[in-house]
């Protein structure tokens, strides 16, 4: 129920999950206690800021997005191929999404692997290991505790690696979170959208929402180890 429990508590805080906050600390408690510190502060917070937290954390920038395989092939047609494989192994257990969920968003994946033997869990974790530490990583150097919750995850996966392997790395690459770096991808798709509709009137707006997410395209870190999404 660990992975459960993780999936929930980086899930966007939404009404209804608030509602349910007493039942998800129960859940911990009883289940997963090394997560009981980060539930009760996390949850102890009102709806409306950790909305706001969340937002900042997860979905500034794209250097911490929870979308795994942007982290690896960005928004090129590998993705596409690696999410239908994805997609595959979730209905073969029995997992069916609606049109607002992507495969490769964490915690759907922890939500899949919940359901798996926990060798096969375990295996699960292993796959993506380089992305949770490369995700852990940039979580830390902005000082936010939702790092915890990736070193926790890669310990149970009996995985080596840990938010600190990717010190030296994440250091290195510019910030794609700031004012400026945001406004600089703006101006950017601005730039793109009057250019299209001077040639592609009716793509236009596609094309511009496109280069939001192909600006600074995320590095692969796949060499840290052997597993990793193909």
């Amino acid at each position: 129920m660990l992975l459960k429990a993780i999936a929930l508590l980086l899930e966007y805080p939404d009404k209804a999950l608030w509602e349910e906050r007493e039942e998800l600390r129960a859940l911990v408690a009883q289940e997963a206690p090394l997560l009981q510190p980060f539930a009760d502060a996390w949850l102890s917070g009102g709806l409306l800021d950790r909305q706001s937290e969340w937002c900042e954390t997860f979905d500034r920038g794209c250097a911490t997005s929870l979308l795994l395989f942007e982290h690896v092939h960005g928004e090129s047609r590998d993705r596409g191929q690696a999410m239908v494989d994805l997609l595959a192994q979730y209905e073969q257990a029995g997992l069916l999404l609606d049109c607002r969920e992507l495969p490769d968003y964490l915690p759907l994946y922890l939500e899949y692997l919940n359901q798996l033997p926990e060798t096969a869990a375990r295996q699960g974790l292993q796959d993506v290991a380089p992305i949770l530490a490369l995700i852990g990583g940039r979580l830390k150097q902005r000082e936010s505790v939702f790092s915890e919750l990736f070193d926790l995850l890669l310990a149970w996966a009996g995985s080596p690696l840990r938010s600190s392997s990717v010190a030296g790395q994440v250091s290195k690459e510019p910030r794609d979170d700031t004012r400026q770096a945001l406004d600089a991808v703006w101006e950017e798709a601005q730039i793109k959208f009057i250019d299209d509709r001077a040639q592609e009137c009716g793509s236009s707006q596609e094309k511009a929402h496109q280069q939001r997410f192909q600006q600074q395209p995320i590095p692969q870190y796949l060499d840290l180890s052997a597993g990793g999404p193909k």
